[in-house]
């Protein structure tokens, strides 16, 4: 038999930490293995809602260990991961006496800027936070995946001008994500009225409502099963 590879670091830290949680969440000495638990999120670019869901409730209880800047990075990457309720879930979990510092109040802002599809008021409101935004690798790009996600519901062929001020590119930058998305993700160009461009995006129940399936609409059951903790 061949010998199997040792779990990468990386994936041991991830192991622990969930395994820590799943048997005990309510233990505040695991607080500072979910603190550097969350620093490795951003390191790695990976992701655990339900540890950062777990470590914000022990904040509740242990107010006084509670670090603003291991919540901020938590509700950034809570953001990237929209349209997932991850930043409301959250915010939930979040004293209102901290929401209210300048920063939190900024996060809760491009949310809301997020949510309404306001992206040109994000990227400007995100360009005076670089210093909160720019801790944490991917956000751009996971906002930008968003945006495009969102003009997808509503687009058969978005112009280039409205994709441009979605995902904040230009010139080169957006030719060149142009370029990578026809090739890989099924777009297509076409010359508009006058001397415009439009992006041909691909079928969806959304844009083509008659591929629309009748099916009951619902509330997916992982959403539920994280809501149950933070009410009990």
């Amino acid at each position: 038999m061949g010998q199997q590879t040792p779990p990468s670091p990386q994936q041991q830290v991830s192991f622990t930490v969930e395994q820590l949680v799943a048997v005990n969440p309510y233990n505040p000495d695991i607080l500072p293995d979910l603190e550097s638990y969350v620093n490795e999120q951003v390191s790695s670019q990976t992701y655990s809602l339900d540890a950062n869901l777990c470590l914000l409730r022990l904040y509740q209880f242990e107010p006084e260990r509670m670090s603003t800047q291991i919540v901020a990075r938590i509700l950034v990457k809570a953001l990237m991961a929209m349209p997932a309720p991850d930043f409301s879930l959250c915010l939930f979990l979040i004293p209102e006496r901290v929401q209210m510092e300048e920063q939190f109040k900024t996060l809760i802002m491009l949310s809301h800027h997020l949510e309404t599809g306001r992206f040109s008021q994000f990227w400007d409101e995100a360009s005076k936070n670089r210093h909160t935004l720019e801790a944490v690798p991917g956000f751009e790009q996971a906002i930008q995946a968003y945006a495009v996600h969102v003009l997808s519901l509503t687009y058969q062929k978005v112009p280039r001008s409205v994709l441009a001020e979605a995902i904040n590119l230009e010139g080169i930058s957006l030719d060149k994500f142009l370029e990578h998305h026809v090739a890989n993700s099924g777009w297509a160009l076409e010359k508009g009225h006058g001397k415009g461009q439009l992006i041909v995006l691909p079928r969806n129940e959304f844009n083509h409502p008659e591929l629309k399936k009748s099916t009951d609409d619902g509330i997916p059951l992982d959403h539920v099963a994280r809501i149950f903790p933070i009410l009990g």
